[in-house]
């Protein structure tokens, strides 16, 4: 399910939507009470637009997805993971510049 470009993952769809991808995906692990959350989402929404077609951007929301988020050892939220083939290749906690984020992104493409 795509809003914004952004695809919505949990734990019943994790493992075929980020691991099983054939493309490299940002996972914004995120929470509804979070502001840094809030602050970066359209970020997270522009970027989702401008890597189309070369690496798809989720968002998982760790109360609603538990297993995901201890699975990945989530502690803080806005938590960014790149993974690649299955892989964590770029990780990064907190709200960061929109560049930061590409540069995440960038380093799996």
């Amino acid at each position: 399910m795509a809003s914004n470009g952004v695809t919505t993952v949990n734990d019943l769809n994790f493992d075929e939507e980020v691991l099983k991808s054939d493309l490299p995906v940002l996972v914004d692990f995120t929470a509804s009470w979070c502001g840094p959350c809030k602050q970066i989402a359209p970020l997270v929404e522009q970027l989702a637009a401008e890597y189309a077609g070369r690496a798809k951007i989720t968002k998982c929301d760790v109360d609603e997805s538990p297993n995901a988020a201890s699975r990945y050892g989530i502690r803080g939220v806005p938590s960014l993971y790149v993974f690649k083939g299955g892989e964590i290749v770029a990780q990064q906690v907190g709200a960061v510049p929109k560049s930061a984020i590409a540069g995440l992104i960038d380093r799996a493409l």
